[in-house]
Order: C-alpha cells, then sequence, then structure tokens
C-alpha cells in the first residue's frame, strides 16, 4: 500500500477492545492514522494515549457519549452491539448524528450470513448507503477466534473437548480476524472508497467435524464434534445470550447445514495483495501454543 493509494482520517473504532476493532486500531495506527479507540470497558477508556491512538468514551445506550467520541472523526468503524436483536434501533440514530459531525466514511461490520435488507444489522446495511458517499460493508465468514478465548466454541474445547452445533456436514469458509482488520484498514483508507459489501472467508471451506479434526492434529488434544438439533443449540445458547439472539444464532447453523456458507471468495487477496490465513496455520499458530503454555 503506498502513500498515493492512501489517506490518513481520523477514524473512531467503535468496539475497540473487541476481536476485531483491537486489531483494526492497531493496523490503522500503524498506517499513520489517528485512532480513536472507542469503548464502554473502563480499562481501556482510562488507557494512555500512544502512537496516535486516543482512548474515548462510547456506549450504544447512552447517547450522552455520542458527541465527544465523534469529535474531529471523519471515518468510522461501526461495530454492533453484541446480543440486540434489533441493532438499527440506536445504531441508525447515531449514525444520523455522525454525519452531522463530519464524518464521510463508514466501514460497518455485517456477517456472510446477513444480506442487505436482511434482520438485525442488515437493516443498517441497508441504510448506509443513503448516509455516505463513502462506505464498505465488511461480511466475514465464522471467525477462526471463535474457537480461542471466551467463545463458547472455545470453552467447550477447553472443558470437555467438544465442538457443539446444528451444522450437521455443512461447512463454513473460517476467517481470520486479522484479515478481516487487515481488509478494514484498506477499506478505510483507500484513496477510494469500495461502495460495496465485501464477503470474507479464509481459503477453505470446512465442516466442524473436519476443525476438530485439526484441532486434535494441531494440540494433541482429542475433539470432536457434537451434532446437536437447532432446539438443543438454541437452549444451550439461551443461558448466555437474550432468547431472540439465541434463537438468530441457532438458525444460523440450520443456515450452515443447509449449504449456505460452503463458499470462499477472493476478497482477502484482493484488497490486501496476499492470500487469507488458513485454519491450519491458524490452528498452529494460536491453539498449539494455548495448549503448550497449558502443560507447563
Amino acid at each position: 500500500m503506498t502513500t498515493a493509494e492512501t489517506h490518513h482520517p481520523t477514524v473512531l473504532v467503535i468496539g475497540a477492545s473487541g476481536t476485531t476493532g483491537s486489531r483494526v486500531v492497531a493496523q490503522l495506527a500503524a498506517l499513520g492514522c489517528e485512532v480513536r479507540a472507542a469503548s464502554r470497558r473502563e480499562a481501556a477508556r482510562r488507557a494512555t494515549p500512544q502512537d496516535g491512538i486516543r482512548p474515548a468514551r462510547f456506549d450504544w445506550y447512552d447517547p450522552a457519549t455520542y458527541a465527544e467520541a465523534l469529535r474531529g472523526a471523519d471515518a468510522l468503524y461501526l461495530v454492533p452491539p453484541i446480543g440486540d436483536p434489533d441493532p438499527a434501533a440506536v445504531m441508525l440514530p447515531f449514525l444520523d448524528r455522525a454525519r452531522t459531525a463530519g464524518v464521510r466514511r463508514v466501514a460497518l461490520l455485517s456477517s456472510s450470513a446477513i444480506p442487505r435488507g436482511g434482520p438485525a444489522v442488515g437493516r443498517v446495511h441497508d441504510a448506509l448507503p443513503g448516509l455516505f458517499d463513502e462506505w464498505a460493508v465488511l461480511r466475514p465468514s465464522w471467525f477462526m477466534q471463535n474457537f480461542t478465548g471466551e467463545h463458547l466454541h472455545a470453552r467447550g474445547i477447553r472443558t470437555d473437548g467438544v465442538i457443539a452445533t446444528a451444522t450437521g456436514d455443512g461447512r463454513v469458509g473460517f476467517v481470520d480476524a486479522d484479515d478481516i482488520a487487515a481488509v478494514t484498514a484498506r477499506a478505510l483508507t483507500d484513496r477510494t472508497a469500495p461502495n460495496t459489501d465485501l464477503v470474507l472467508t479464509g481459503p477453505e471451506a470446512l465442516s466442524y467435524d473436519a476443525v476438530a479434526a485439526i484441532i486434535t492434529q494441531v494440540t494433541g488434544r482429542p475433539v470432536t464434534h457434537r451434532r446437536l438439533s437447532v432446539q438443543q443449540v438454541r437452549d444451550h445458547l439461551a443461558a448466555d445470550v437474550p432468547a431472540d439472539f439465541a434463537a438468530l444464532l441457532a438458525d444460523l447453523d440450520r443456515s450452515i447445514a443447509e449449504g449456505a456458507e460452503d463458499r470462499t471468495t477472493d476478497t482477502v487477496e484482493r484488497m490486501t495483495g496476499r492470500p487469507p490465513r488458513s485454519f491450519v496455520r491458524f490452528a498452529e499458530a494460536e491453539l498449539a501454543k494455548a495448549a503448550e503454555l497449558k502443560t507447563r
């Protein structure tokens, strides 16, 4: 990426402590952008400004935080409120405020499973081109990072050696969050905005049986894929998230089983100039390392 091909906006990154947001912050700062790292987490808000990154207080459900977070920003990375089945209710009023405050370009994090005009963030996707002349919608497939950290799959692997889904033999083009962030950085800094949606996948589509086999091989710990019904997944998720959101996630498993996510795209390579990371490489770098540290 050359200087002539990019500009260096001041970017407000919402969800700056999250899986994609933290990576977007780092990549934008490395490109020389001024970054406002927005979070409602206390530790993140108290962070010391460094290398062009300044913490900003932001809460989707507290409009009093909007004005200061938006001050001076001319681009925005938009992560929907987690677990809200109707995020448009808070996101669209905020986007009106952002446009009035001078934001010119927006990159929205959506999902490969949710089309423009679809449920949840699909409504925001549909509204975005009418609000901003410069925009992009990132529609990644399922994250490879779902198998690390505190995601339910990661916890199931650690506690029981099990990944439980209702996906059957359905395959998914799992994508690395680092690759999502790299595409997002391009979408926000390229001289010309994408002005389209970008479906992001890894280099291959894998079933959860295949994922379990790779994790077993890489870590040396037996991991299996437990096949549940959609209702069982819904009940399982409802212990951690609101019932409506649990139902939405369970229905996404049903869609995977029916083949909706069995695809790959060239978006990561086309946008960044390099191929996306494979699940095997991800597992070797992240899961094997974690397993090694646990045994020490």
